[in-house]
């Protein structure tokens, strides 16, 4: 007894939890996704728990597999290049130089700490062999889950793309950048960060006769002319070079120039009629220390032809707080050049961009005054300044003024150490208005208003803005330049417009025509003013005729005086064969401007019966007044043929014309010959065109159920989060719902014919068309059935037979809502005595779609899995 209590408490709790709807939807984005997981596997999270976790989310793989992408992309752009160690190659005489400084120490870091982006297919390949060992010695480490699970693989897979090999340091990175971005972008602050532009000085020129000699240069001397010789030498630490059969010789501390003196001193007795020269082939590398605030600071061994710019480069260029103007460079501890990027970068100076020496120091400083400047400037950004530079070479630096600039001040916004503070710097005064550091420079935008304009509208030849002054001072002169008043010209009151002192306006009257003729003072015009000259249409309502009915081109039309109705429907096209020419109304609305009351009529009515287009009763000598309507009749005696169609098993099937209006099926029948021998007159149907009225009813049938079709599948959709299942069910459900051009119409013709007249004989209408089939001994079983098939009839067999006949009901059939479609079109529903008869078809509708997704059912199965643990316990206990 206790053991079966055990059993029923599992079953009762069993049958409460499976149609328990346990998945939630998706409530994650994206970006959420990423910082879940990231999150999870630092804390050390197993994957097929942050895959749990997820899917209780409503997270599904389609979601995995695009963060995975994103996540791919962002990995890319964030990673920094292999950088290369350029050098040059050496000719047949191996005296072209190459660069001997060291690899530039920012980028060496950030490879070593960023993802690398391979130059060749043969490190790419290593790593990813790195990166799979790695990857699957984690799997191996970290989870123990059932290999068949094929929807946690797929998970598992697509998780792996999300956590990177270093996900700390990328997400750090990731910030980085973001954090760069952020930053203010100051002029030239870039310059030593571009790829493009490394400063690496030119190796292969003809070496400058200023060059000083120093240990380790090699030198090539050449003598030549009686006696032919070439001497490849190192300068020693102690500064000399040894010629073979001479001895040693000091050329440390000179430069090429003194050396090659002191060559053709020491070797002229020996080589009297020969010449000597002496050549620099590969240089000595120099110790150069870059400190300050730079993004590297630190000692760097260069080419003895480096710059300090080179340097700079070769240290990742100024830092945040580095200045660009006051860089100093130190030799034996005096000073011997200041630096300013800003003289190189936009006036193109070299002068203080100095050669190095060995242990030179170059300092960079912290910048003194950095300012921004925004709004209408060529470049708006930020800029270093000196203390001594005013807002004009501010605008100088920023490429000046924008075109649409206004000139006549700049708006700079201080900090005073307390709070802010605004000075308006006039155009004269932007030269002595020193920059404070953080300021901020605003140009405003031009003011939307015209300084010298008149303006003249309307009924001109040239309408348009106009200069006011020289040959433009009066309304007159203003009319002469737009070439006088048109035709349409309204000249008795022109208005003008002008401007007070409070940019309010007032209204000028101007007499036209006294102007022209001299009648009257011409008016002096003012900046500003703008003058309007209407159209005589302008000053009166446009006037208008209406017609309306049987004409061939009804609408509006511009009234003429002295038209008649005659007149008006001949422009109007004339009379359509369909028209009635015994009544033609027109209606006259009622105008009375001295009226004190209302009254009960609101229009005059007159009709008219006309004969050739012309009256021949009415009020004679009618015309027709502004905003008459006239309306043209339908003739009650005017009917166009209408056609209806059979084919099939008659004797002369085709088109028929229906000669009266209540024309039924048997006078069809009977207009056609009768039908045949093989006509299976049962099974006739009716095609029947859609009027209207039947069409926009069609439509909104079909609208309700598209609407709340779409309904189940969105809540399907989101419930998986499956949209391209939304989609495409919803294309297939909504295919039967799609209206022709036609639709059928139940007749039973045999009935018909069997009582002209009666009920069963319908009436026809135009655009119909009558089928009359052969005999059909088949029947069809269509839908939810194990083979849908096509069988022959059975006189006397019912539903049930022709469902086994196509292997019985399938497992989604809805069987209570089966029915029969009937050759003639008619439908009867299975079950409420619907007989099966010859060339039928018997439908098997399917049972409402599933809306139970995958993960519901594992998060249910889940849920149920804890419960029955649970009961079972308390069914061991029971026993």
């Amino acid at each position: 007894m206790r053991k079966n209590i055990g059993k029923y408490i599992v079953y009762f709790f069993l049958a409460i939890m499976c149609p328990m709807n346990a998945m939630a939807q998706s409530s994650m984005t994206d970006d959420q996704v990423m910082r879940f997981v990231l999150k999870e596997y630092e804390s050390g999270t197993t994957n097929q728990q942050i895959i749990t976790k997820l899917m209780q989310n409503g997270v599904d793989i389609q979601q995995i597999r695009r963060v995975r992408k994103k996540m791919e992309r962002q990995q890319k752009e964030t990673g920094l290049g292999v950088v290369t160690d350029p050098t040059a190659t050496t000719d047949a005489d191996g005296r072209l130089r190459k660069s001997n400084a060291t690899p530039n120490k920012i980028m060496s870091r950030n490879k070593k700490k960023t993802n690398v982006v391979y130059d060749d297919d043969e490190d790419e390949d290593e790593y990813m062999k790195y990166t799979n060992s790695r990857l699957r010695k984690t799997k191996k480490r970290q989870h123990s889950y059932d290999e068949d699970d094929e929807e946690y693989l797929e998970m598992e897979e697509a998780l792996y793309g999300i956590i990177p090999m270093d996900s700390i340091e990328w997400l750090e990175k990731i910030l980085e950048n973001q954090k760069k971005k952020d930053k203010p972008k100051v002029f030239g602050r870039d310059i030593f960060n571009n790829d493009e532009l490394s400063f690496e000085p030119n190796m292969n020129i003809a070496t400058p006769q200023d060059y000083i000699l120093g240990p380790g240069d090699e030198v090539i001397i050449d003598i030549y002319g009686a006696s032919q010789k070439t001497v490849e030498a190192t300068v020693s630490p102690d500064g000399e070079v040894t010629i073979e059969d001479f001895g040693p010789v000091q050329v440390s501390g000179l430069t090429v120039s003194q050396a090659n003196s002191r060559l053709r001193t020491t070797l002229g007795p020996r080589y009297s009629s020969s010449k000597v020269k002496l050549t620099v082939g590969q240089t000595r590398t120099i110790m150069v220390h870059v400190m300050g605030e730079v993004e590297v600071p630190g000692s760097y061994t260069l080419s003895a032809f480096a710059t300090v710019f080179h340097a700079l480069y070769m240290a990742g260029g100024t830092n945040e707080i580095g200045t660009l103007r006051n860089i100093k460079v130190y030799r034996r501890n005096k000073l011997v050049s200041t630096v300013d990027i800003y003289d190189y970068i936009l006036n193109g100076k070299q002068s203080s961009n100095i050669k190095l020496a060995d242990d030179d120091i170059i300092i960079v400083g912290a910048y003194d005054c950095l300012v921004n400047i925004a709004g209408k400037v060529k470049r708006p950004m930020f800029y270093e300044m000196k203390t001594d530079e005013s807002v004009g070479t501010l605008l100088k630096y920023a490429g000046g003024f924008s075109g649409d600039a206004y000139t006549k001040s700049v708006r700079v916004t201080r900090k005073t150490g307390r709070e802010f503070s605004v000075h308006v710097v006039k155009e004269f005064d932007m030269a002595s208005f020193h920059m404070a550091d953080g300021d901020s420079v605003s140009v405003d935008s031009i003011l939307d208003r015209y300084e010298n304009t008149v303006e003249v509208k309307g009924a001109v030849f040239h309408p348009g803005k106009y200069h006011v002054g020289g040959d433009i001072t009066t309304v007159k002169q203003l009319l002469e330049a737009a070439e006088g008043v048109t035709e349409e010209a309204f000249t008795k009151h022109a208005v003008m417009h002008r401007m007070k002192e409070d940019r309010t306006l007032k209204a000028v009257q101007v007499d036209i025509d006294g102007i022209l003729d001299g009648s009257v003072p011409d008016l002096p015009l003012q900046s500003n003013d703008v003058l309007f000259v209407p159209t005589k249409q302008e000053m009166m309502e446009e006037q208008t005729l209406k017609i309306y009915g049987e004409v061939h081109y009804p609408g509006t039309y511009i009234y003429a005086e002295n038209e008649t109705i005659e007149d008006f429907i001949l422009q109007a096209g004339g009379l359509k064969d369909n028209a009635s020419s015994v009544k033609v109304d027109v209606s006259r609305r009622i105008k009375n401007p001295k009226a004190l009351t209302t009254d009960s009529l609101i229009a005059y009515t007159y009709s008219f019966a006309l004969k050739d287009g012309f009256v021949i009763d009415g009020e004679p000598g009618f015309t027709l007044m502004p905003f008459d309507e006239v309306y043209v009749r339908n003739s009650p005696g005017y009917y166009e043929q209408q056609n209806v169609e059979i084919e099939g098993e008659v004797m002369f099937s085709g088109t028929y014309t229906l000669s009266k209006k209540n024309q039924r099926l048997s006078d069809l029948i009977k207009a056609a010959g009768g039908v045949n021998d093989r006509a299976y007159i049962k099974g006739a149907r009716i095609e029947r065109k859609y009027n209207q009225e039947e069409r926009l009813r069609a439509i909104a049938v079909l609208k309700k159920a598209r609407e709340e079709n779409e309904t189940n599948l969105q809540e399907i959709a989101m419930k998986t989060s499956n949209a391209s299942f939304a989609t495409l069910n919803s294309t297939q459900q909504m295919q039967k719902y799609e209206i022709g051009e036609t639709y059928p119409v139940g007749i039973e013709l045999d009935k018909a014919l069997k009582n002209p007249g009666g009920s069963e004989d319908i009436v026809l209408r135009e655009g119909d068309k009558l089928i009359v089939p052969q005999y059909n001994g088949t029947v069809k079983i269509n839908g939810e059935v194990m083979y849908p098939n096509t069988v022959s009839y059975r006189d006397g067999k019912n539903v049930a037979y022709y469902i086994d006949q196509a292997g019985g009901w399938s497992n989604k059939a809805k069987k209570n809502q089966a029915y029969i479609i009937y050759m003639n079109g008619t439908v009867a529903k299975v079950g409420h005595n619907a007989k099966v008869l010859p060339g039928c078809e018997i439908v098997v509708p399917a049972k409402p779609i599933n809306k139970t997704s995958m993960a519901e059912t594992l998060s249910v199965a889940t849920s149920i899995g804890s419960l029955a643990a649970i009961i079972a316990t308390l069914a061991n206990i029971f026993n």
